[in-house]
Protein backbone atom coordinates (compact mmCIF):
# COMPACT_ATOMS: atom_id res chain seq x y z
CA UNK A 1 0.00 0.00 0.00
CA UNK A 2 1.95 3.53 -1.32
CA UNK A 3 0.23 6.64 -0.60
CA UNK A 4 1.40 10.17 0.29
CA UNK A 5 2.45 10.85 3.65
CA UNK A 6 0.59 13.32 6.26
CA UNK A 7 2.52 16.37 6.54
CA UNK A 8 2.05 18.83 9.46
CA UNK A 9 3.59 22.34 10.51
CA UNK A 10 3.98 23.20 14.02
CA UNK A 11 6.27 24.89 16.47
CA UNK A 12 8.68 23.68 18.30
CA UNK A 13 7.92 23.28 22.32
CA UNK A 14 10.93 20.88 23.38
CA UNK A 15 14.24 20.15 21.98
CA UNK A 16 16.44 18.90 25.36
CA UNK A 17 16.35 15.25 23.48
CA UNK A 18 19.31 13.94 21.75
CA UNK A 19 18.12 13.79 17.79
CA UNK A 20 14.67 14.36 19.23
CA UNK A 21 11.80 18.27 18.81
CA UNK A 22 8.64 18.35 20.07
CA UNK A 23 6.52 19.89 18.36
CA UNK A 24 3.23 21.09 19.19
CA UNK A 25 0.53 21.34 16.40
CA UNK A 26 -2.88 23.64 16.66
CA UNK A 27 -5.89 23.39 14.84
CA UNK A 28 -9.24 25.21 14.94
CA UNK A 29 -12.84 23.36 15.08
CA UNK A 30 -15.77 24.71 15.43
CA UNK A 31 -18.24 23.24 18.38
CA UNK A 32 -21.66 21.62 16.39
CA UNK A 33 -24.03 22.88 19.14
CA UNK A 34 -22.29 26.60 20.41
CA UNK A 35 -20.71 27.20 16.67
CA UNK A 36 -17.65 28.64 18.74
CA UNK A 37 -14.55 28.32 17.66
CA UNK A 38 -12.43 25.84 19.79
CA UNK A 39 -8.16 25.92 19.68
CA UNK A 40 -7.08 22.28 19.87
CA UNK A 41 -3.03 21.40 20.10
CA UNK A 42 -1.42 18.28 19.68
CA UNK A 43 2.01 17.37 20.46
CA UNK A 44 4.00 15.02 18.54
CA UNK A 45 7.73 13.53 19.04
CA UNK A 46 9.89 14.29 16.17
CA UNK A 47 12.86 12.89 14.70
CA UNK A 48 15.75 15.55 14.07
CA UNK A 49 18.68 14.09 12.32
CA UNK A 50 21.37 17.01 12.87
CA UNK A 51 19.88 18.13 15.55
CA UNK A 52 18.92 21.62 13.61
CA UNK A 53 15.66 22.97 15.18
CA UNK A 54 15.26 24.86 18.46
CA UNK A 55 13.03 26.54 20.85
CA UNK A 56 10.32 28.65 19.12
CA UNK A 57 11.36 27.35 15.26
CA UNK A 58 8.52 26.59 12.83
CA UNK A 59 8.73 23.56 11.33
CA UNK A 60 7.31 20.85 8.88
CA UNK A 61 7.23 16.99 10.45
CA UNK A 62 6.37 14.18 8.06
CA UNK A 63 4.49 11.21 9.25
CA UNK A 64 6.97 8.52 9.10
CA UNK A 65 7.70 4.54 9.99
CA UNK A 66 7.97 3.99 13.91
CA UNK A 67 11.59 4.91 14.77
CA UNK A 68 11.02 4.28 18.41
CA UNK A 69 8.70 3.95 21.38
CA UNK A 70 6.76 7.62 20.77
CA UNK A 71 8.59 8.86 17.31
CA UNK A 72 6.36 8.34 14.41
CA UNK A 73 7.37 11.73 12.47
CA UNK A 74 10.54 13.35 10.93
CA UNK A 75 10.97 16.75 10.80
CA UNK A 76 11.17 17.78 7.00
CA UNK A 77 12.32 21.10 6.94
CA UNK A 78 12.44 24.27 9.39
CA UNK A 79 9.86 26.97 7.92
CA UNK A 80 11.21 30.06 10.17
CA UNK A 81 13.53 30.13 13.03
CA UNK A 82 11.95 31.21 15.98
CA UNK A 83 13.25 34.10 18.84
CA UNK A 84 12.65 32.77 22.41
CA UNK A 85 14.14 35.04 25.24
CA UNK A 86 16.84 33.49 27.32
CA UNK A 87 16.48 34.22 30.45
CA UNK A 88 16.98 31.72 33.69
CA UNK A 89 14.44 30.70 36.02
CA UNK A 90 17.00 31.01 38.53
CA UNK A 91 16.86 35.21 37.70
CA UNK A 92 13.22 35.17 37.65
CA UNK A 93 13.00 33.29 41.07
CA UNK A 94 15.72 35.62 42.58
CA UNK A 95 14.15 39.04 41.23
CA UNK A 96 10.39 38.11 42.72
CA UNK A 97 12.00 37.18 46.39
CA UNK A 98 13.66 40.36 46.49
CA UNK A 99 10.59 42.30 45.25
CA UNK A 100 8.85 40.45 48.14
CA UNK A 101 11.03 40.97 50.90
CA UNK A 102 10.57 44.71 50.41
CA UNK A 103 6.55 44.76 50.34
CA UNK A 104 6.87 42.67 53.85
CA UNK A 105 9.17 45.01 55.39
CA UNK A 106 6.90 48.37 54.09
CA UNK A 107 3.64 46.55 55.49
CA UNK A 108 5.83 46.19 58.70
CA UNK A 109 7.01 49.20 59.55
CA UNK A 110 3.17 50.47 58.86
CA UNK A 111 1.75 48.21 61.19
Amino acid sequence: MTGKRKSRVGRVVGDKMEKTVVVSVESLHIHSLYKKTIRRGVKYKAHDEKNQCHLGDVVRITETRPISRDKRWRVAEIVSKGEVAEIQPKEIVVDLGQENDSNLQSTKDSG
